[in-house]
């Protein structure tokens, strides 16, 4: 991070720790961040008295209905809102690198240090700072303690007795996710301590990737010319800081566990609440040079001096054999576990903590039904997997660590791209895990299309992908609690197809089932107050469900639009299948997607309501910009049909569907024709064709579907749906006016700017910037050979975000030019991995365009 430390002790550290003086070589890239940093600009969330008076009018309707349904669920039925616009999360700058893997629950640890958010129960966050999970150093020489220190820079009302309070500026942070290092240097003590954190997140790996469990690696450097025996501790409470952490029955036990030669011994602290009981356990990896002890139960009240002065003793804890009694109601309970070694003169040595949660089956808020995690397809469901969580984790974390280094450095030793664009690239891959994600198995009697077969339009019950993948969903953002949002996972998809390829399609499969089946529950939507069916057959669903109602059983939490009339789902649906089909290969999903997704398209042809092959937007919000009105055919809406008319073309070509390919074809040709005649205005295409007064805006996403055609392998020659010079011309008027003319150029690209060059603020979304679609915007002018404008309009997004305002690991839906953001940790940024793919192709282009010079030169 580009930042000034104001400390030298902090920087010459920093310099040593990145050189290769040292044995534990922190890496270059990624983002870093001084432990005694402050942010200067405090933002805060959009609320309502943020809009405008004119829009305040016109969404006064909205307003009221929202209020009276916010309080019937909040009230009434004691349901949290899957959206709650009087509850926005403030802004903590506080958070890093989420511990765990893939849809097992995720606990975050922060920059600083802090246990401060969790994600156990799926989907639903709390964002506690439990004062008591703590990592603790002791230093001994001849026998007497020299030093004992709490590696936290706060002072918590907590454990008085304890030595809080370490100098941040001795000390930095570095994640490279799903790495993070954590450097202290000692003061006074010429001992520097490597915190090395590792999460199983391993691109292609169906296995470990699922598992609940992280391991910290600490490093100790003894710069003396004396030996030290060294001991790290650490705490846990029993809990995540909830109130149930006192409803009482919660133990906990020591444990000892030897596998293939290899022991670990640590606790396990029984979390045994009624409703999704789970188990946390803390061990380390038994070496011979080293003693491993616990305290198996202490309490989180009072001073805590029993437990201290049991370590400044003699570096060991007291090891009692046996259980801790169930706690009583009103009582918490925490556990300890201290390594110790001796470190001699100039020399180092390594200490090995991991940190389990096992919750192998959960219900969601409707407690309909239990769902078993993926993980326990290795490990388990009887609820005692943590010990040998944590004996595999101690055991595989070097294996993971290779993994992670063999598909990272071939990007960080890229020196044409530059450092922020590595950093933002694998950082923001965070929400894959920490999305509120579950990936579980399907369950025996799933049946993903309700029982509409392959021969009648629908999918085999139980796809063999689904079956051997699982089920995979991420919520749209923390704060906006709904899964697999399609219109935004149209942007995310890219982390999930490149890396996980296998997830991808399920979650395709997934949604192709809910495509044909229907709903017909009447219900209110809040935007116009009308009231339409919950579902309707043969649309995609603009989301699979609420974690605090039942996913996949009841689709749609969405209620404030009526999304079968939205203009986008249906087509990135369309073009999402060719995608993966393209970048997989895999010709059942193809076969499979093909009458769902003419299914779709015959659905969305009732929009083209003059019959010139182009579709027409209906005068309300009915997109993923939701708050932002669009009248008649439009840049984004219509630049999607054409996109999936181009690949319905090329899908039913691969399949010999030759009536279908003509019919597709005469739709695009006439269609092209209108859009370019309705929107195009010498410059870039205009927002909407309905002359309003703002019908004229640049909109930074107005080549949405060329994007997909590119990271498609179309857009060119018979697979062509845009003029190249047309959308090269569009770019640079969106770099131009959207990115340079906006706070400087240095923001990323606002969602509309008028062509004079000030932002469009006629709606509350038209003067934002969203970080994924300027992800997206990037990998459109990459695609097109606009590498370094793409580079600069996607740099402006990172800074803004992870220098400037302190959102790491909570990038955000949006934020304006000032003052305001939007819904904390979304989904979309998961789109800087369309940039990656982008590159990829422009490497091979250039490659083959170098072989072909080549071979003509001969």
């Amino acid at each position: 991070m580009d930042s000034d430390w104001g400390q030298r002790s902090s920087q010459e550290l920093m310099s040593r720790y990145v050189s290769k003086e040292t044995g534990y070589k922190v890496p270059k890239e990624g983002w870093r961040i001084c432990l005694a940093h402050e942010f200067k600009e405090k933002r805060k969330p959009f609320q309502a008295k943020d809009v405008s008076l004119s829009n305040i009018f016109k969404h006064v309707g909205l307003g009221v209905r929202y209020l009276k349904w916010w309080y019937k669920k909040t009230k009434i039925e004691k349901k949290a809102p899957f959206i709650d616009m009087f509850g926005a999360q403030p802004l903590n700058q506080i958070y890093g690198a989420p511990l765990g893997g893939i849809g097992g629950g995720t606990i975050t640890r922060g920059w600083r240090g802090e246990f401060c958010r969790w994600q156990l129960n799926p989907g639903m966050y709390h964002y506690k700072t439990v004062n008591t999970n703590q990592f603790t150093v002791c230093l001994r020489r001849d026998g007497n303690t020299v030093y004992q220190q709490v590696l936290s820079v706060e002072h918590p009302p907590a454990f008085q007795s304890w030595n809080w309070g370490y100098c941040g500026e001795y000390a930095f942070y570095h994640a490279l996710y799903p790495r993070a290092w954590t450097v202290y240097d000692l003061p006074g003590q010429n001992v520097t301590l490597t915190c090395r954190q590792i999460s199983p997140i391993i691109p292609h790996d169906y296995q470990d990737s699922s598992l609940p469990v992280a391991v910290f690696v600490w490093d100790v450097e003894n710069r003396n010319d004396f030996t030290l025996d060294v001991s790290i501790m650490f705490t846990m409470l029993n809990g995540s800081g909830l109130k149930d952490d006192e409803s009482g029955g919660h133990w906990n036990e020591p444990f000892h566990l030897e596998k293939d030669g290899e022991a670990v011994m640590g606790v396990v602290l029984h979390h045994c609440t009624t409703v999704n009981p789970y188990t946390l356990c803390m061990a380390a990896r038994h070496q011979p040079d080293q003693v491993i002890s616990h305290q198996t139960a202490f309490s989180p009240k009072g001073t805590g001096s029993g437990l201290w002065s049991d370590l400044i003793t003699d570096g060991r804890l007291d090891s009692p054999t046996g259980s801790s009694k169930p706690t009583a109601k009103g009582e918490s309970v925490c556990a300890a576990l201290a390594v110790s070694c001796s470190v001699p003169a100039q020399s180092r040595n390594t200490l090995e903590f991991s940190l389990s949660w096992d919750m192998p089956e959960f219900t969601f808020g409707s407690r309909e039904r239990q769902h078993c995690r993926r993980y326990t397809r290795y490990f388990g469901s009887g609820g005692d997997a943590s010990p040998s969580l944590s004996h595999y984790a101690l055991t595989h974390y070097t294996q993971w660590e290779r993994s992670i280094e063999e598909w990272q450095t071939p990007i960080l030793q890229d020196g044409s791209l530059p450092s922020w664009y590595k950093s933002a690239l694998f950082n923001e891959l965070y929400f894959v895990a920490d999305g509120g994600t579950v990936w579980t198995e399907l369950p025996e009697d799933a049946d993903v299309s309700g029982g509409l077969r392959s021969e009648d339009g629908g999918l085999p019950a139980q796809p063999d992908i689904i079956k051997e993948f699982g089920r995979f969903a991420y919520l749209e953002g923390q704060e906006y609690r709904m899964y697999n949002t399609y219109d935004v996972h149209f942007y995310a998809s890219f982390a999930l197809i490149m890396l996980w390829p296998k997830l991808a399609l399920s979650l395709q499969y997934d949604i192709a089932g809910a495509v044909v089946q229907q709903d017909p529950t009447v219900r209110l939507h809040l935007m116009n107050g009308q009231c339409s069916a919950v579902k309707t057959k043969n649309v995609v669903p603009h989301d699979i469900g609420d974690p605090d109602d039942e996913p996949w059983q009841r689709s749609n939490a969405y209620l404030i639009h009526d999304t079968a009339d939205w203009k986008d789902l249906n087509l990135k649906f369309v073009l999402q299948v060719y995608r993966d089909f393209h970048l997989t290969q895999d010709a059942q999903y193809l076969q499979d997607m093909w009458p769902i997704c003419v299914a779709v398209m015959d659905s969305e042809k009732k929009f083209d309501l003059d019959g010139d092959g182009l579709i027409e937007n209906s005068g309300y919000p009915d997109q993923t910009y939701d708050g932002w009105t669009v009248t008649g055919p439009s840049a984004y809406c219509g630049g999607l049909w054409l996109a999936s008319l181009c690949v319905m073309c090329k899908m039913a070509t691969l399949l010999e569907k030759q009536d279908s390919c003509l019919e597709y074809r005469d739709m695009l040709d006439r269609g092209s024709a209108a859009f370019d005649k309705l929107l195009w205005n010498g410059t870039y295409y205009n927002y909407d064709s309905s002359k309003r007064n703002f019908s004229n805006s640049v909109m930074s996403d107005q080549c949405a579907g060329h994007w997909f055609l590119k990271a498609s392998g179309l857009g060119e020659g018979e697979y062509q749906a845009f003029p190249k010079e047309k959308i090269q011309r569009a770019l640079k008027s969106v770099f131009d006016l959207n990115v340079m003319s906006f706070a400087g150029g240095q923001m990323g690209a606002v969602n509309g700017m008028r062509p004079e060059g000030v932002p469009d603020r006629s709606s509350v979304q038209s003067d934002e910037v969203w970080i994924g679609v300027v992800y997206g915007l990037a990998a459109t002018m990459i695609h097109e050979g606009m590498r370094d404008e793409g580079l600069r309009t996607a740099e402006g997004c990172y800074r803004t975000v992870w220098e400037k305002l302190g959102m790491a690991f909570q990038t955000p839906e949006a934020y304006s030019e000032k003052n305001i953001y939007r819904s904390l940790a979304y989904m979309r940024p998961l789109s800087v991995w369309a940039m990656q793919l982008a590159l990829n192709a422009s490497h091979v282009d250039q490659s083959t365009s170098a072989q072909t010079k080549a071979a003509e030169q001969s």
